[in-house]
């Protein structure tokens, strides 16, 4: 079974939510719409306080090539132009608007049959329905979709790997929306000239697997990858790696071994763009962890405070001591229930306070070389860590920190809980790439 060199097994902690359906929660009295929600420059407002918007109106234009487009998940009245707080812990532009329950639409632009659109009008779409990736990553697609011409594409691999503990997002997507997404894959295909589509589902799920086989089945040029289960098997590089054995060199992107990669979820928002033209202004999120009373997975609209999903869900356990942005491994404590929804939240993982380490918690390192076992880049964490922690920032860059994609591997296995990754991120922002 395919898999790649290090990575670790935590608790899967799926069952929690993966037998869940998706519900769709009932937009909010008002949304908070950060400007920046994907990799690139921000974009740049075009509402003003007192506008009257639709579900579907630009409120956040792009600013530049590598950016997208922001859209109003409800319509109603812009209230606010400002700086809110965010999951990241910085605050950021935000266009608040207060919901008048009317549901009303900006007039949409179907496709009947999308397959029949060029590769040029299923890009466009893409671009102006503002997709990024939705694993977190945040990456705008149409950007992934324009490839250099001296870097042909002959491989587009969809990741339902979703290897990060707790979340099933992208699981119940699977079994619920198959053809969805496989069409999606199709219009991916399409839209970059591809014959050969891979579809990533680690062997822990079984039903989306099969969900997804029997969708595919009519399209030979579409194979579904089942590798084996082990974190971080959802890393762009090692499902490549998993999927067509290619190995992505050190500082490259997918596209210069000749693969795109797309999440389930921004492929099932391809489709929705290209069939409907349908922009992203919901998406599927799990709330889950053993401080949440009753697990679910969410169709949420983008901007919805995360309170309102954690009121949906039955409210906090008591003795809850966090709570999370993401998954466990790459997500980030959020101090404020207020935080909205953006377009990368995949879960939202609420954590008793027992078995949580604290910051006062961690020992120097001992160098076991646990964390260089353990390390999908085969890069060496600990040294990372220690060069950081005295302040030798360019050490640390020499010693190849960029090269970390921070999957958190190296701080799960390390005897002495040190904050590898807290520091590993410390590092990258003190020094140029």
């Amino acid at each position: 079974m395919p898999t790649f060199v290090g990575g670790i097994h935590p608790p899967e902690k799926k069952e929690l939510s993966e037998h869940k359906k998706i519900t769709p929660l009932k937009p909010p009295a008002r949304v908070v719409i950060l400007l920046r929600q994907h990799l690139g420059a921000p974009a740049k407002a075009a509402v003003s306080i007192g506008d009257e918007v639709k579900i579907g109106t630009v409120v956040g234009a792009p600013e530049g090539f590598v950016s997208a487009p922001v859209h109003a998940s409800v319509s109603g009245k812009v209230i606010a132009l400002g700086e809110f707080p965010t999951a990241m812990g910085r605050p950021a532009v935000a266009v608040v608007i207060e919901n008048n329950g009317k549901e009303e639409w900006e007039p949409l632009k179907e496709a009947p049959d999308p397959m029949s659109l060029s590769p040029e009008e299923i890009k466009e779409k893409i671009k102006a329905a503002g997709i990024v990736g939705m694993g977190g990553a945040t990456f705008p697609t149409f950007v992934k979709l324009s490839p250099p011409k001296e870097k042909p594409i002959d491989v587009i691999i969809i990741n339902g790997a979703e290897c990060e503990p707790y979340l099933t997002a992208d699981h119940r997507l699977m079994v619920e929306k198959p053809t969805e997404i496989v069409t999606g894959l199709r219009l991916i295909m399409k839209a970059l000239g591809v014959k050969k589509g891979i579809i990533g589902i680690e062997d822990n799920k079984p039903d989306a697997i099969e969900a997804m086989r029997k969708a595919s089945s009519q399209y030979p040029e579409i194979e579904v990858c089942v590798p084996h289960v082990k974190y971080p098997q959802g890393a762009e590089k090692m499902l490549i790696k998993a999927a067509t054995g290619r190995e992505v060199p050190p500082r490259a992107l997918p596209m210069d071994v000749g693969v795109v990669v797309q999440n389930i979820g921004t492929t099932y928002a391809v489709y929705e763009a290209v069939r409907f033209g349908k922009p992203l202004i919901e998406r599927i999120t799990t709330v889950t962890g053993e401080g949440i009373k009753e697990p679910n997975n969410y169709l949420v609209r983008i901007g919805t405070p995360v309170s309102e999903l954690v009121n949906a869900s039955g409210g906090m356990r008591n003795g809850t001591g966090k709570v999370v942005a993401g998954g466990p491994m790459m997500g980030f404590a959020i101090s404020s229930l207020d935080v909205p929804v953006t377009k990368g939240t995949s879960g939202i993982l609420v954590l008793p306070e027992e078995g949580i380490f604290h910051a006062d918690d961690y020992k120097p390192c001992i160098r076991c070389s646990r964390c260089v076992d353990v390390c999908p880049m085969q890069l060496q964490p600990g040294l990372f860590s220690v060069l950081v922690e005295k302040g030798h920032y360019e050490d640390a860059k020499a010693a190849n920190l960029f090269d970390c994609f921070e999957c958190g591997s190296c701080a799960f296995v390390c005897p002495s809980k040190r904050p590898i990754v807290q520091l590993i991120r410390l590092g990258k922002s003190m020094v140029k790439p």
